[in-house]
């Protein structure tokens, strides 16, 4: 059974706490592990929305954030649309994962640089990442997450 939910916020790293409050409420649907990996998925990216893609735009820009969650199929896919200029997100991660295995050969995730760091959490993290450019000007990451029982 496909349950939808979403929310939108604004383009401030302040909004932050409404979207982990709105978050919480899959704390009892999904194993605690899945939660709290989906949720640290949430934070880097939207950090990086404020933070980079909406870097000079208004702090009233719209994000759109949509979770699907099938308890059926056991899974989760976190959408985040941001007004961006498209990027090569491929090309991204692989550059930051270059650049983090220079630095240092990471043990846990705090040993991670900065500068990519959100999408090197998303692509260890999720079954299946992708970042894609839509027609109506946004861009829209996709994560899909699989678990096996709610704990």
């Amino acid at each position: 059974m496909l349950q939808q939910y979403h929310i939108q916020v604004n383009s401030d790293i302040y909004a932050l706490a409404k979207l982990q409050g709105w978050f919480h409420q899959f704390q009892n649907l999904l194993p605690k592990s899945t939660w709290m990996q989906c949720n640290l998925v949430l934070v880097e990216v939207f950090t990086n929305v404020v933070s980079y893609a909406h870097e000079g735009m208004a702090q009233e820009t719209p994000i759109d954030i949509e979770i699907t969650l099938d308890k059926t199929e056991k899974f989760l896919e976190l959408r985040i649309w941001d007004y961006g200029k498209p990027f090569d997100f491929q090309a991204e991660i692989e550059r930051a994962t270059r650049a983090a295995h220079m630095n240092k050969d990471f043990e846990n995730i705090e040993d991670i640089p900065t500068g990519g760091r959100g999408l090197i959490i998303a692509k260890t993290i999720a079954d299946d990442i992708k970042y894609e450019a839509m027609d109506d000007g946004r861009n829209c990451f996709v994560m899909t997450k699989g678990f096996s029982r709610v704990e």
